[in-house]
């Protein structure tokens, strides 16, 4: 380049030992180093270039030496010198130029789309934004298979593969690349072109490569209804090398742990293993596994995407365990819930839920449904005046049914709870009685199942206890006897009635006054079959007899102060021969212990029980509590 550099003025000047006189343009300048490269004027000082071009790839740096001389340089004039370095700065004036015309590398056909395969560098000698270059494949087979890039820190082209190599089909790449200058100086276009081409040559390595399957990534779609053993699928793979090495399949259990499918070894067909069912898995990910039968160690892996498609195979229910209430002081046709549902079945179109009261709950008077024709229904009173005593919990079997095809239904069971409310409607008290307890949250058949359960439980016990009373041993024996309610043996002849007064009355007294308390003259428990009238005038005499003795024991002024026991011998008021132990016939049985009537025997049968034993004392002519 040219370059022009002032170093003096205009021919004037100061003189240092005349500061007030004005030096006249009589000095002159000279350069005493730094030629040929560069001159200077005489008179003005101005430094220039001395030869046509300078080249900064040579040189970049000059350092001159000037000196200065007044009274034009005559003798006795005195002079200066000074130093001056001048730097060349660089121009786009040289071209990128490759070292080689051609590179050869060698590629493994294993290597991952979006490596670095090859790396290629032309030389600039300028420095700089005009070093920088660009490169780009020209020609070639492997366009579409590799690309090039400038790496920005060295300038060096990157071949980078595009796409995945395999040697069975290519075994070699011959590209042609270029470097061309990024930025170019017009002024120097006569210099030559600023670009160079080189040839790329890339060999493809045979590697050992595991089975390929057809496609990575495959979708089966297969019904929830379907059988196990139902074909869903299939599945291919090869071994890419030329040993053709046959293949065989198998499922990667990690991915399938339930063991829902299967694969053919040799054929790679999927069946089902399990039942389906989309409501617990809608798609199954699973790994096949594809091993080369010569070299067990190259495995190929692909995924397949199972869908299970949805069949209404699910009744709809409750959305929530809905905890309704009616308040006492209700008015009719109030809504007091409003009921919602939900199915786990997915139908395309949305699902559209039919709410109705079940046949028996049809008719009930407490309360009805309205379905609202958007999935959702609401419960209104058909009365006022509920009462918490008089029924706590109300049951209302709602049925919900779906619009699929099977159409499916459910009964859920809604329990309405009566409860004490404000002015308001605000609850204040709920009644939670056994009903509620037993009864919430279960449907209409298990509720019934429930019930049935527990009187057949009732049932049992009664039955038991009516044949152990049946074939219970004599009450009186002639080894000493457990009386529970005190009653003490009594069976010499001691001095009389007196020896007598020293024992417990508690339970006759206690029999006479629940008697006296029913006021039942007929003492005829409810649900019992009426006896023939012999018999209960048997009962009624007996009864009288009873109460008279314990009359007279309270109006004894000489008994001790607690209860006795009176000695007495009646034989009532029929046949001599008959005995009032008479109780322990086959008909008193009957009476006393039917397997018919449970609430008679729970009622009465400890009452009958006691007269027993005073017969059995009686007959004997002992003493009886």
């Amino acid at each position: 380049m040219r370059l022009h550099r002032y170093i003096g003025g205009d021919g004037g000047g100061i003189d240092v030992d005349d500061p007030t006189m004005e030096i006249l343009p009589d000095w002159v300048t000279s350069i005493l180093q730094g030629q040929p490269y560069f001159s200077v004027e005489p008179t003005t000082g101005v430094v220039r270039t001395a030869l046509p071009d300078l080249d900064r790839e040579l040189q970049d740096r000059y350092l001159l030496v000037v000196q200065a001389k007044d009274m034009v340089g005559q003798m006795g004039g005195l002079s200066g010198t000074t130093s001056v370095t001048v730097t060349l700065t660089d121009v786009n004036d040289n071209p990128p130029r490759f070292p080689r015309k051609s590179y050869q590398f060698s590629v493994p056909e294993s290597v991952l789309v979006s490596a670095v395969v090859a790396k290629i560098k032309a030389l600039d000698l300028d420095v700089g934004p005009n070093a920088e270059m660009d490169y780009r494949i020209l020609d070639g087979d492997g366009l579409g298979t590799f690309r090039i890039l400038t790496d920005p820190n060295t300038q060096e082209g990157l071949v980078i593969l595009h796409k995945t190599l395999d040697f069975e089909t290519k075994s070699s790449y011959t590209l042609q690349v270029e470097a061309s200058n990024r930025y170019i100086d017009t002024r120097f276009l006569s210099v030559g072109l600023f670009s160079d081409v080189a040839t790329v040559r890339l060999l493809v390595e045979n590697v050992d490569e595991p089975p390929v399957f057809s496609s990575s990534v495959s979708r089966m779609v297969i019904s929830e209804a379907a059988a196990v053993g139902t074909d869903v699928g299939s599945v291919s793979a090869q071994d890419p090398d030329t040993t053709n090495s046959p293949v065989r399949y198998s499922i990667d259990r990690r991915s399938d742990v339930d063991r829902y499918f299967t694969i053919d070894s040799h054929s790679g067909l999927i069946r089902t293993d399990r039942p389906l069912d989309r409501e617990i898995v809608t798609l199954h990910n699973i790994t096949v596994v594809a091993t080369e039968s010569l070299d067990p160690s190259q495995v190929g892996k692909a995924v397949v995407l199972v869908s299970v498609t949805d069949i209404n195979d699910n009744a709809p229910s409750f959305a929530i365990e809905y905890q309704t209430f009616v308040c006492e002081n209700t008015k009719p046709g109030q809504v007091i819930e409003t009921l919602s549902a939900v199915d786990r079945d997915e139908p395309e179109n949305g699902h559209h839920f039919l709410f109705s009261l079940t046949t028996e709950a049809a008719g009930n008077l407490n309360f009805t449904l309205r379905d609202n024709k958007d999935n959702t229904a609401s419960i209104l009173t058909q009365r006022g005046g509920f009462l918490q005593w008089e029924w706590p919990v109300h049951l209302l079997p709602v049925v919900i049914s779906d619009g699929g095809s099977p159409s499916l239904s459910s009964t859920n069971t809604l329990s309405v709870t009566v409860c004490d409310c404000d002015l308001d409607g605000r609850r204040r008290s709920c009644s939670k009685g056994v009903s509620q307890l037993l009864v919430v949250g279960l449907s209409t058949a298990a509720t019934a199942a429930v019930l049935t359960c527990i009187l057949t439980l009732l049932g049992v016990v009664m039955v038991t206890l009516a044949i152990r009373h049946r074939r219970r041993e004599p009450l009186m024996v002639d080894d000493e006897r457990d009386v529970r309610e005190n009653i003490v043996r009594y069976d010499d002849e001691g001095g009389g009635e007196e020896d007598t007064e020293a024992f417990d009355m508690f339970a006759l007294r206690h029999l006479n006054q629940t008697n006296q308390t029913r006021r039942d003259p007929d003492l005829h428990p409810p649900g019992l079959p009426r006896t023939p009238e012999s018999r209960m005038d048997k009962n009624r005499l007996f009864q009288e007899f009873i109460r008279d003795r314990l009359q007279e024991a309270d109006l004894d002024l000489t008994a001790p102060p607690y209860d006795s026991l009176q000695t007495y011998a009646f034989e009532g008021s029929g046949s001599a021969a008959e005995s009032l132990s008479s109780l322990n016939s086959l008909d008193s049985l009957n009476l006393l212990e039917s397997e018919q009537n449970y609430d008679f025997l729970r009622e009465w049968g400890p009452r009958f029980r006691k007269l027993a034993d005073l017969y059995e004392h009686q007959e004997g002519g002992g003493v009886a509590s």
